[in-house]
């Protein structure tokens, strides 16, 4: 039996939503226990809880040697706010575990890579199942939980890899949770942001990857409308920053706030069919 432990480092989700998750994972995956910390439910002000409550729902996740994986049940914003105080209190039960999210809960994957805990993953959440076509999402993530890789990003192996949203990352780097990336195939999406925005984010990651193997480009999602046209789309903000930045442009990648997000274990992952 795999036991997965689940907390909600930044915002709340809602019990039934949970309750569908679980009897999911009950129907199809017989060798998977789901456990949804109480912290989950917790709504104070924007967070699923304060930050200490926060904090000590991931440390009790995280360093119980009963539970196999840590799974993030939603994004939205606050995973960088207990990042410090939860590396300082990991014990050595986390490093056996995977940790699986993605969206703001890059921050905390990115600083678990750094410093060498788990194995962390880009991968969908609970929450996804609210999502249309969000099952086969959620199923992604038990599948992978359950020791099937079919859910893994077809572009995978070979070569290091790391996933984020692009606003994660734009404010991870240059912090002191965030990875050194040389040789790494750096994948990012967005969502709900202006071409603009997009465009200086570009900007500013582009300074801090020097030395990456090069750039995928996943979903870029619910782009709000300006008041005048960008003038290029996100494929071409892309490819634009990576030629003034000397980084390679590798094409796309399906990852992104939608049912169709692919699972990107960091690291080095060997492809399909490898020996």
């Amino acid at each position: 039996m795999t036991r997965i432990a689940i907390c909600a480092p930044a915002t709340p989700i809602k019990r039934k939503l949970a309750q569908r998750v679980t009897a999911l994972a009950a129907e199809g995956y017989p060798q998977l226990e789901l456990s949804f910390h109480e912290q989950c439910f917790v709504s104070e002000g924007h967070f699923a809880g304060s930050d200490a409550i926060r904090l000590a729902a991931l440390l009790e996740c995280a360093n119980d040697p009963g539970f196999d994986a840590v799974w993030f049940a939603k994004g939205g914003y606050g995973s960088n706010r207990i990042a410090r105080a939860a590396l300082a209190g990991i014990d050595e039960h986390a490093a056996r575990k995977s940790y699986l999210g993605y969206s703001d809960c890059g921050t905390l994957l990115g600083a678990l890579y750094r410093a060498g805990i788990g194995q962390p993953a880009h991968a969908p959440m609970p929450v996804d199942l609210k999502r249309e076509g969000g099952e086969a999402a959620v199923r992604r993530a038990l599948d992978w939980l359950a020791g099937d890789p079919s859910g893994k990003e077809e572009s995978v192996g070979g070569e290091p890899v790391v996933a984020f949203n692009l606003m994660t990352l734009a404010m991870l780097v240059g912090t002191e949770f965030m990875p050194p990336l040389a040789g790494h195939v750096v994948m990012i999406e967005e969502v709900a942001e202006h071409l603009y925005a997009v465009d200086r984010m570009m900007f500013h990651v582009t300074q801090h990857l020097h030395g990456i193997a090069g750039i995928r480009l996943g979903e870029v999602s619910k782009v709000p409308e300006n008041d005048r046209p960008f003038g290029a789309d996100a494929v071409e903000i892309v490819q634009d920053w990576c030629a003034r930045s000397g980084i390679p442009y590798l094409g796309r990648a399906q990852i992104g706030h939608s049912a169709d997000n692919r699972i990107v274990p960091f690291g080095l992952v060997e492809p399909a069919g490898a020996a």
